[in-house]
């Protein structure tokens, strides 16, 4: 699986038993506090191999610093990473870094999969289910913070949920008849959810109500903080979409907002989708059903 199957990241098989998933992901920073931001940039690389159904263990750090970042703000970048890939059971093996004058910092990972569990974002089915596995919003969040306008305990809150691994949301996924995954990132869930929909076949049906969405999340929405990312990603998906109902365009936007660091978009038959919460309650996570996958020419529909 690589540039001829595109998928969350590229996958090399090894043998009948093994094969290697390989993905990188860097960003600029979307906190101040440089531990929150390389924890939430090790989250978010490493997020592609559980998307892809495997296990990280060996990671490199990809950095552009300025020159005169002070060192303890790149040590605590540093260790903000690499303790979130010992959380993941992963090794920090070295990496590579370059001066910049914007800081930029991330990852790239290798994972171990089964050929046979390989997650991909083809497969979805008519009458599936659709969970999410984190509330939206982080984008419009943060960017409310660079301006100064955030609720200092909604930024908290989101900076949690960016730094939370999916790796419960992967562990809960063995053994079950799982159809299509991918993680919500950079081009928001309607970006996603097209991705899934597109390479499915499928149509996908989504319930507004349904949505989870981060504390302040709409309230920020209402003031027009949105990144610039959001209408870039309403400019690419919006002829996929159709609105089934009269929804604001706040809210709409809402949906196009990228995210980082985000959940599981996964794609159950209903009695598997049962399951899954069930289990994945057990283990004290939460999961929400967001919609359904329907016959029909690819696309998306909101009501």
């Amino acid at each position: 699986m690589g540039l001829s199957i595109a998928d969350d990241a590229a996958v090399w098989k090894l043998s009948d038993e093994r094969a290697l998933i390989f993905t990188a992901d860097f960003f600029t920073p979307v906190v101040d506090d440089p531990y929150d931001y390389g924890a939430i940039a090790a989250a978010n690389a490493l997020s592609d191999v559980y998307a892809m159904g495997g296990e990280p263990f060996l990671a490199l750090h990809l950095a552009a610093f300025p020159a005169a970042l002070p060192d303890e703000m790149v040590g605590a970048i540093l260790r903000g990473s690499a303790e979130k890939a010992k959380e993941a059971g992963a090794i920090i093996a070295g990496g590579h870094t370059i001066n910049d004058d914007e800081p930029k910092f991330g990852l790239a990972v290798l994972g171990n999969v089964h050929p046979q569990r390989v997650g991909t974002k083809g497969g979805a089915r008519a009458g599936d289910l659709l969970l999410l596995t984190k509330p939206l919003g982080v984008g419009i969040i943060t960017t409310a913070a660079k301006a100064g306008e955030a609720d200092p305990a909604h930024l908290a809150t989101a900076v949690e949920w960016m730094k939370r691994l999916n790796k419960a949301a992967a562990e809960a996924l063995r053994g079950r008849a799982l159809h299509a995954v991918t993680d919500i990132t950079g081009c928001g869930l309607l970006g996603h959810a097209w991705e899934v929909a597109s390479k499915s076949g499928v149509r996908l049906h989504l319930h507004f109500d349904a949505l989870p969405f981060h504390p302040g999340a709409s309230h920020y929405a209402d003031e027009l903080l949105f990144p610039v990312g959001a209408n870039n990603n309403m400019a690419d998906y919006a002829e996929h979409v159709h609105w089934a109902r009269d929804l604001e365009y706040e809210q709409q936007l809402l949906l196009y907002c990228p995210e980082t660091s985000g959940g599981l978009l996964l794609s159950f038959p209903p009695g598997e989708a049962a399951s899954y919460l069930d289990h994945y309650r057990a283990m004290g996570q939460e999961a929400w059903i967001i919609g359904q996958v329907l016959d029909g020419e690819p696309g998306i529909e909101v009501a």
